[in-house]
């Protein structure tokens, strides 16, 4: 496309350069910039461009190019508009979807960018600016349309003008009046209440009063009475009203025009193929109410120009003004314009998309083109964030057909790839007791445990009234949200349930079941201590990879590989996983390239193996969509730049956020639908709407209104009394715009946990320790009495990590204790006093958790301090780097004293640091180094040595 200065307005000059709205009316054939006190105003004599830009996570910026025409505007304006929105295309790099609007048919974006409505108002250029509070106020009726967006037409102040399909709004002087009529939904009630909300504040400075009319009601009260008053009096309304305003042109099958020398010419062909389409021209694909303009990336911009009034002739010669118009750029079609054709190759249309807009912005700079911000810098990866509290209690089942199991808290997080597994989480909320109760399909898992771990699963969901959030996961798929609950994951071969072992035996498999005294191979990967996974893979050398580290063990024989590509933060995951998988086992380490030839052995001999990191699926922009389910065909509407108000208690929509999706359930929601949730869900995935290559194994969570988890709200400004009030949506909003006032529903601040199927909830529960799996490192003390957790949280030095305290509410990625040091006299003495309450209340048990076999330490053998002790002013659990050989103050007592099997045991020392008390030449006897290189080691290997020399 040949693009020169001249051929841009300066009115577009650093246009599209940051997200937000763009506007310019036409004015005297030139755009000009319209300020943004004034965005939403649109006069019927008038013609504008909108600029839609939008921030992508990729930190990459998308624009829809809108052009609006008035019912009164002139030709000559129209064409200007759309031939400078071609221009405004040029400047942002060609590749912008544009739109064409026209009053009163406007699409669902374009209004979605002035909720609640647009309503323009009479005149143009010469009469737009005079101020309303100059005229004497107009008594207007409104006719409103639409579930999602509202489409506001005003018609004539008559009786006549009413009908029982639509909303209507009867804007007098002093009050605001909205009839509904009878076969209006509950949907278009509610939003068309938001234009009275807007009217008010607009038109009356938000000072009148309001009332609702019921159609059908007669006179049944004062304000029906004044309203029909207005009317000249009561008449019935006609049964039925005019529909021909939708009956255009929706029956018309997709015919492709190519444009040449300015002519539309039909293009035969069986089919809808993308092989149709030629670079070096552009195409008209009528598809009724629909009409697309395909421009190839090789045409001229005199062409691009040429194909706008090519098509608006093509439509009024046809009799079909109202169609909308939608203008792609070659390799970059919207989803809409490529499910109109019967095949169309694979590709990722973002892919490369920088790289070409970064091609069209070097050529527009060397012309004297302002194009900063044209491309933008790519936005650095940051870790996901789960968005839910990590010390709730969890119990977990393996499912057997239609039975489950309960597990012991020690192989809580140990699943078979050929298993299902039925777990429920509860954790503290902002404002109460939440629940999670989720499903996970092992990769080998048989159809008869999915079924049954499926339906087992909602009916706990619904024994529980649908308060928890309820989540299906397959393996490989799993979401952050489930790691952060886990923390420690290790998935093993083979199944135990009978229909695994049915399933094998049928087909005469191998059973390749995990044995702890077997060969076995672990690839371990995670983010930190708060989440790993330790994942079996076949014992091959090609299941290796440069980019991780791995477990591999036979019967006494123990390795660990850290591949070249990792770091020693992946090499401390190793160690840590060890002591899950191998407790008290001494371990051979193999780097990559110096490895034994007894580790080659066991796997087999040598063999290429791959050293890029697995690729894991990124959360992309979400998008919100509206469901009906009707005979069982799944019927989607997108709602564009959705907020919470989208949301609509008699309804069911669905949140793709690409890696995993969620269903939300309104409460008025019919039972039968709410328990067809789940399934719903899958048909959506299946059928893959945007076109994105959504896996059908993706996450997929069941959220419940007003019991909204944090990893879901997180997409909206979230105001968590609007989902606890009463009533349909139609009474909420009108309770809200009456009064302001909210009716909540009755629901307790807290609820108390319940058991389902295991043990029988506690009023008091433990909480759980930020992480399942414990190193000798980290020593975890879950259910540690309150009394003493208050004692340690007011002489601990925070800046210490302190992981015998359970967090508090997450706010990031596993938090840390926020509680701030205190030097107070005070807040020391009234810790004190809690730890004196405590020791005189019994406390109820801790929950049972998963401590490695390894450790010898439980919470009954954690030191309590005694009346006569003295005061330290902090508690360390670490020994800081850097110390010196010899500890200044402390006495020196003989290792065989100081090892915890010792049967003549020191007594009134720091048994967390028994090592401190040796002597500087037993020390280093014992050790094989002085004390300032010990700590100058890992943690994990300083407390490894000392497990080792029984100090821990």
């Amino acid at each position: 496309m040949s693009i020169s200065t001249r051929d841009l307005d300066p009115a577009f000059q650093g246009a599209g350069q940051k997200a937000g709205l763009e506007i310019w009316r036409i004015e005297n054939f030139s755009p000009v910039l319209v300020p943004k006190s004034s965005h939403g105003k649109f006069f019927t004599g008038d013609s504008y461009i909108v600029l839609k830009t939008t921030a992508l996570k990729s930190g990459a910026l998308c624009q829809d190019v809108h052009y609006w025409l008035g019912k009164d505007t002139s030709q000559d304006e129209a064409g200007t508009a759309a031939i400078k929105t071609v221009e405004l295309d040029a400047a942002l790099g060609g590749r912008a979807v544009q739109y064409r609007e026209v009053q009163g048919r406007e699409s669902e974006k374009f209004l979605s960018y002035f909720k609640p409505c647009i309503i323009p108002q009479e005149g143009g250029v010469a009469s737009g600016f005079k101020h309303a509070e100059e005229e004497e106020h107009k008594t207007r009726l409104y006719q409103c349309k639409g579930k999602h967006v509202v489409h506001v037409k005003e018609v004539a102040f008559a009786r006549s003008s009413l009908n029982h399909d639509d909303v209507f709004i009867l804007d007098t002087k002093s009050k605001i009046f909205q009839f509904n009529g009878s076969n209006s939904c509950i949907q278009e009630r509610a939003k068309a209440l938001e234009v009275v909300q807007y009217i008010k504040d607009t038109y009356h400075d938000g000072k009148c009063d309001i009332a609702t009319i019921e159609d059908g009601k007669l006179m049944s009260d004062a304000d029906t009475g004044e309203f029909w008053g207005i009317f000249g009096g009561f008449a019935p309304l006609p049964r039925k009203t005019n529909k021909s305003e939708s009956q255009s042109a929706d029956v018309i099958s997709s015919k492709l025009f190519c444009v040449e020398k300015g002519e539309p010419v039909p293009v035969e062909a069986d089919s809808l193929t993308r092989e149709l389409l030629n670079s070096r021209q552009c195409y008209i694909l009528d598809c009724g109410m629909e009409v697309f303009v395909w421009v190839g990336r090789n045409t001229s911009l005199e062409e691009r120009k040429t194909v706008s009034s090519v098509v608006d002739e093509f439509l009024r010669s046809n009799d079909r003004s109202n169609s909308h118009i939608i203008r792609v750029i070659e390799g970059f079609e919207t989803v809409m314009f490529r499910s109109k054709f019967d095949s169309w190759p694979e590709s990722s249309n973002a892919t490369g998309s920088e790289d070409g807009k970064g091609k069209v912005a070097a050529l527009l700079k060397s012309q004297g083109v302002n194009v900063r911000g044209l491309v933008k810098s790519e936005t650095p990866k940051e870790d996901p964030q789960p968005h839910i509290d990590c010390t709730g209690d969890l119990q977990v089942w393996r499912v057997n057909g239609q039975q489950k199991i309960l597990l012991q808290a020690s192989d809580q997080s140990k699943f078979y790839c050929g298993e299902c597994y039925i777990f429920q989480y509860s954790y503290p909320g902002e404002e109460r007791e939440e629940y999670l109760i989720g499903t996970w399909f092992g990769k080998q898992s048989v159809e008869e445990d999915r079924v049954g771990a499926t339906s087992q699963a909602s009916k706990m969901v619904e024994a529980m009234k649908f308060f928890p959030t309820q989540a299906r996961i397959y393996e490989g798929s799993e979401p952050i949200q489930f790691f952060a609950v886990f923390q420690s994951f290790i998935i093993l071969k083979g199944g135990l349930s009978e229909g695994y072992k049915n399933y094998i035996a049928e087909k005469e498999l191998p059973d390749d079941t995990y044995a702890e005294d077997g060969l076995a191979l672990f690839r371990v990967q995670g983010s930190g201590p708060e989440n790993m996974q330790s994942i079996q893979v076949d014992t091959v050398s090609s299941s290796l990879n440069s980019s991780y580290c791995y477990i591999l063990h036979s019967g006494p024989s123990i390795f660990t590989w850290s591949g070249s590509l990792t770091t020693p933060e992946d090499q401390e995951l190793v160690e840590r996983q060890l002591d899950i998988i191998k407790p008290e086992m001494q371990s051979r380490y193999q780097k990559e390239g110096v490895e034994s030839d007894q580790f080659w052995e066991l796997l087999g001999g040598k063999s290429e193996y791959k050293n890029q990191k697995i690729a894991r699926e990124t959360e992309s922009d979400p998008h919100l969509f509206a469901c009906t389910l009707s005979n069982g065909d799944l019927k989607v509407t997108e709602i564009y730049n959705f907020n919470q108000d989208d949301l609509m208690t008699e309804d069911i929509y669905i949140l793709d956020c690409h890696t995993d999706i969620y269903v939300w359930v309104g409460q008025q929601v019919e039972s039968k639908n709410k328990q067809n949730a789940l399934s719903l869900g899958e048909k959506f995935l299946e059928r893959d709407f945007l076109h994105e290559k959504l896996s059908v194994q993706a996450p997929i969570y069941i959220v419940t209104e007003g019991n909204e988890p944090a990893f879901f709200t997180r997409f909206f400004t979230w105001d968590s009394k609007k989902s606890a009030m009463h009533g349909n949506s139609f009474q909420r909003k009108l309770t809200l715009l009456k009064s302001g006032g909210i009716a909540f529903m009755d629901k307790p601040r807290r609820r108390v946990p319940v058991s389902i199927g295991g043990r029988s909830g506690a009023p008091e529960k433990s909480q759980r320790s930020r992480s399942v799996s414990v190193s000798a490192e980290r020593v975890r003390v879950r259910g540690r009495s309150p009394a003493f957790n208050a004692l340690a949280s007011t002489f601990e030095d925070h800046s210490v990590r302190n992981l015998s305290t359970p967090p508090t509410m997450m706010g990031k990625l596993f938090p840390r204790s926020v509680a701030t040091e205190s030097g107070s006299q005070a807040s020391r003495s009234a810790a004190i006093a809690a730890l004196s309450a405590g020791l005189q209340t019994p406390t109820p048990a801790a929950r049972p958790f998963i401590f490695p076999r390894s450790l010898k330490v439980s919470a009954a053998e954690v030191p309590r301090p005694r009346p006569d002790d003295p005061k330290p002013d902090t508690i360390h659990e670490d020994m800081q780097e850097g110390e010196a050989d010899d500890d200044e103050g402390l006495p020196t007592y003989p290792y065989e004293r100081l090892k915890t099997s010792s049967s003549d045991l020191v007594e009134d020392i720091d048994v967390t640091k028994r090592e401190t008390y040796l002597s500087v030449e037993e020390f280093r006897e014992k050790f094989g180094m002085t004390k300032s290189s010990f700590y100058k080691l890992p943690k994990w290997k300083q407390n490894k040595l000392k497990v080792s020399l029984d100090l821990f």
